[in-house]
C-alpha cells in the first residue's frame, strides 16, 4: 500500500542524499512493513507542496504507546532521541 505524507524541504534533501534514513511520525495512520511511503515535500509559507517526491519502502517498525523502557519522570526530563546507523 503507498502512504502519502507531507515533509519539510530540510528533512527531505536529507533523504534524498542518503543521510537521513528513518522518520518519527505520530502513529496516526496505519502502516506495514512493505508499504511504499511517498513523501511529498511541503512549503509551510505558502502552505503548497513543491512538486518534489520520494518514495521509500518501510522495513522497519517500532510504536512507543504503551513501552515502559524508561521513568515517565525521565522521559519528561530527557525526552526520546531516535538514532540512525549504517
Amino acid at each position: 500500500m503507498k502512504i502519502e505524507k507531507k515533509i519539510l524541504a530540510g528533512y527531505f534533501d536529507k533523504i534524498m542524499s542518503g543521510e537521513k534514513t528513518f522518520e518519527l511520525r505520530l502513529a496516526d495512520f496505519d502502516c506495514q512493513i512493505g508499504d511504499i511511503l511517498v513523501l511529498r515535500e511541503w512549503n509551510p509559507e505558502t502552505k503548497s507542496f513543491t512538486g518534489r517526491t520520494i518514495e521509500k519502502k518501510v522495513t522497519f517498525i517500532f510504536k512507543t504507546k504503551g513501552q515502559k523502557f524508561w521513568p515517565e519522570k525521565d522521559v519528561d526530563k530527557y525526552g526520546y532521541q531516535i538514532l540512525a546507523f549504517k
